[in-house]
């Protein structure tokens, strides 16, 4: 029974709430509350550690909740309820929009906007490795070690196309990173 009520009720949230996890927030309190779950005060401890956790809001709290009231598998159960929702939203939607993109007009919309995104992602990727590197603008303070690192992992992505004939997977390069960092610091 108990798996029923943390799946009925991680669906609601999950098909009800919009604006993102902290427009959820309102209505996983009231589903929590309802099922007596948590009280008010173990609801706000567990709001500040799903912020605080990566990953959305609503899941991390589904999870821990779901963990609570029935173990690993509640936390699947209220894991898998709350994501639902969104999973078959974007189905369709990506239904709806590759029959749109077969259309001739939308088709060219699509591929306008394309290099804007592009412009956003490359833009991000700039600020972020300026940041890193020099900090903030109105103070600019080289860190040479973060300049280094950049340089090398850089040469490191670059290399392996023409090594490799093949480029790293970003996951990859994440590890590569990871360890970098450790070794920076040590």
């Amino acid at each position: 029974m108990i798996f029923l009520k943390l799946f009925w009720g991680f669906l609601k949230v999950g098909l009800f709430s919009f604006g993102g996890g902290y427009g959820a927030v309102a209505l996983i309190r009231d589903v929590v509350l309802h099922y007596g779950w948590m009280d008010d005060e173990k609801i706000s401890y567990m709001i500040a550690v799903s912020e605080s956790t990566p990953g959305p809001i609503m899941v991390n709290f589904a999870t821990y909740v779901g963990s609570t009231q029935a173990g690993v598998l509640g936390a699947i159960t209220a894991t898998v309820a709350v994501v639902i929702p969104s999973f078959f939203i974007v189905i369709l939607i990506l239904s709806l929009l590759k029959k749109a993109s077969e259309n001739r007009v939308t088709g060219a919309a699509i591929m306008g906007i394309k290099p804007c995104i592009m412009g956003i992602i490359l833009a991000t990727g700039v600020y972020m490795i300026f940041s890193n590197c020099a900090g903030d603008i109105a103070d600019i303070n080289i860190d040479f070690t973060n300049v280094a690192m950049t340089i090398v992992l850089s040469l490191i992505y670059f290399a392996s196309g023409k090594v490799f004939k093949k480029r790293l997977s970003p996951i990859s390069l994440i590890v590569i990173s990871a360890a970098a960092g450790i070794l920076v610091t040590i």
